[in-house]
């Protein structure tokens, strides 16, 4: 749009749609075009009849396509003094909140705001209009002339009389609503969602720990029984010291060494995670309670590993003792 033209007195120009910063200046424009044509008055001596037709003509084809504009902006469009008391607002208004332009001149903007935005949007404005700084994008929920709520986004320029005070503010309104209700719909899901994760989370837990229980009470069962010797158990003799004294086929073949090779170690040289001092200790809990079992690792010749139940038995006769191995299938599970 060109401004210049327009104070120049050519009022065939075309205004383009615009900003709110544009119809600021349409309104300066037209302003200058009068102090223009009362200047040809004084300067040429032309007939007042005839500039008084010009300027209504110009005053006209200038309000006309301000108009336009203005309804043609989504949303509406308004103005407000100082305090945000509303001195114009576009036909629009009717649109977004229900109510005429007639209804809405002379009210504060906040009246049309929820209690809850009333009290946020005037501190935030009056700090903006204090600072004599633009309102951008700022969020609010209306309360619509039948009741229903709508949330705008707001945008305004200030504007200043010609000492540079501050008289008012020109802005519109854009309805968002779709916006904000898809956006908590969004958040609702996510939540919704994150509790789906807590509960199969709890779920799976229970289900670890109803497993552990279940091991545990395994676990106690072994700790105060003697095993009955089976036929598929690998099963070994052993002093004091944990060294092998002899074993049955199982043993050796499932750790994939001769019987010969078995017979050459302490127990330390197949078990991954115990030492000797510590297999000793359990040596001696057994000596002391005629029984004592433990979950444990054995390694094979291959460098495999499996998790087995070891249970450790005194003979007290002989003073040795008897190790019945059975492979921990829990584990596969």
């Amino acid at each position: 749009m060109n401004i210049d033209e327009i104070s120049k007195g050519k009022l065939d120009v075309n205004l383009e749609s615009s900003e709110i910063s544009e119809i600021n200046n349409l309104t300066d424009s037209l302003n200058r075009v009068m102090a223009s044509l009362k200047l040809a008055i004084t300067k040429v001596g032309v007939k007042k009849g005839e500039i008084f037709e010009e300027a209504v003509k110009a005053k006209d084809t200038v309000t006309k396509k301000y108009e336009d504009l203005i309804d043609s902006i989504t949303g509406w469009a308004w103005e407000t003094d100082e305090n945000g008391d509303i001195k114009f607002c576009s036909k629009n208004v009717s649109i977004n909140l229900g109510y005429t332009p007639e209804e809405m001149i002379g009210k504060s903007i906040f009246e049309f705001m929820t209690p809850e935005d009333t009290k946020r949007i005037k501190s935030t404005f009056t700090d903006l209009s204090k600072n004599k700084n633009p309102i951008s994008n700022l969020e609010n929920w209306n309360v619509k002339k039948n009741g229903s709520k709508v949330c705008f986004i707001t945008n305004a320029f200030p504007f200043f009389d010609s000492q540079g005070n501050l008289i008012g503010y020109r802005g519109v309104d854009t309805d968002i609503t779709k916006e904000k209700i898809a956006y908590y719909k969004i958040h609702l899901l996510n939540k919704e969602l994150e509790e789906v994760k807590n509960k199969i989370g709890t779920l799976l837990n229970d289900k670890e720990n109803t497993k552990k229980s279940e091991r545990s009470s395994q676990d106690k069962d072994i700790l105060e029984k003697k095993w009955s010797e089976n036929d598929f158990d690998s099963v070994y003799l052993f002093d004091e010291n944990a060294n092998i004294l002899d074993c049955n086929e199982n043993m050796y073949k499932r750790l994939g060494y001769s019987k010969d090779e078995m017979l050459s170690f302490n127990m330390a040289d197949f078990d991954i995670l115990e030492s000797q001092e510590g297999i000793v200790e359990k040596i001696s809990q057994a000596k002391k309670n005629g029984v004592y079992s433990f979950k444990t690792i054995h390694k094979k010749k291959d460098g495999s590993s499996i998790l087995v139940y070891q249970n450790i038995q005194y003979l007290k006769d002989k003073n040795q003792f008897k190790c019945i191995v059975r492979e921990d299938i829990s584990i596969n599970k």
